[in-house]
């Protein structure tokens, strides 16, 4: 597994439920720097969004040689009984359970905000890119979905499907089985970017099971899904003008600081 070194954090609107990205956080194996992106300009016009307290000032650098709080504070401490067992959860191995492999793996989310985290994809040798994710909504799904979950083999393939019918959610992406069960959403943070890879080439996309964890697992963590595509060269995923850095980086600024 290879760790990622950039990671998007992602705000949804508690009122609209909308998901804006909102910043990112680059660590070079020495010092961590988190920087607004100019999706965050959306999310003011469109849901009023106000600075995160960790990071006041839009066009501000924030560097630190520790993890930020926002982010550290989405991880399991490692003294933790339950560690071992949310490793296997994410189907990460002891040795490869980086802060920011951990981050990019579990989301990050908690009940308590309306924050989550992804990363971004490099392509392997073979040109392809691989993104992990956990199922949403499946507290949604009827009984009979969530069994047919639990009974899901490693590797099995998956499809998505437009549900714009959805009243609540017209841009919905379904996963399902090949006998059509649906079996979770598609994180709607991560939509745009799944959407451009279907309707470029849709047969470059590949939905498969990555790891089904059984009772008394919590359904946040029941089902981890893998999407893997070989697009075109020009392809970048995250790469869209919502994902540039609201200032340069390279440009030097009044101070950089890390935020308390």
């Amino acid at each position: 597994m290879k760790t990622p070194q950039t990671l998007f954090l992602a705000w949804q609107d508690p009122n609209s439920r909308f998901w804006f990205p909102i910043g990112r956080l680059t660590f070079d194996g020495t010092e961590y720097k988190f920087v607004y992106t100019q999706g965050v300009k959306e999310a003011q016009h469109q849901c009023d969004f106000e600075p995160l307290y960790s990071f006041p000032h839009l066009n501000q650098v924030y560097t630190s040689t520790q993890l930020f709080p926002v982010f550290s504070n989405r991880l399991l401490p490692r003294s933790r009984p339950d560690y071992a067992s949310f490793l296997q959860w994410l189907n990460i191995s002891d040795h490869e359970d980086s802060p920011l492999a951990i981050l990019a793996r579990s989301g990050g989310q908690r009940e308590t905000d309306s924050l989550a985290v992804f990363p971004r994809p490099e392509a392997d040798a073979a040109g392809q890119y691989q993104l992990h994710f956990f199922a949403h909504g499946l507290r949604h799904l009827p009984e009979s979905a969530i069994e047919r979950i639990n009974h899901l083999e490693p590797e099995e393939k998956l499809w998505l499907a437009h549900e714009f019918q959805n009243p609540h959610d017209s841009q919905a992406l379904t996963l399902h089985t090949e006998n059509h069960y649906i079996v979770g959403y598609c994180p709607r943070y991560l939509r745009s970017e799944v959407f451009e890879l279907l309707l470029k080439e849709p047969s470059s996309v590949d939905l498969r099971v990555e790891r089904v964890n059984l009772p008394p697992t919590p359904l946040q963590f029941r089902l981890l899904c893998r999407i893997t595509t070989s697009c075109n060269q020009d392809f970048r995923p995250f790469s869209g003008e919502e994902y540039q850095p609201l200032i340069k980086e390279d440009v030097a600024t009044a101070s950089l600081i890390s935020p308390p």
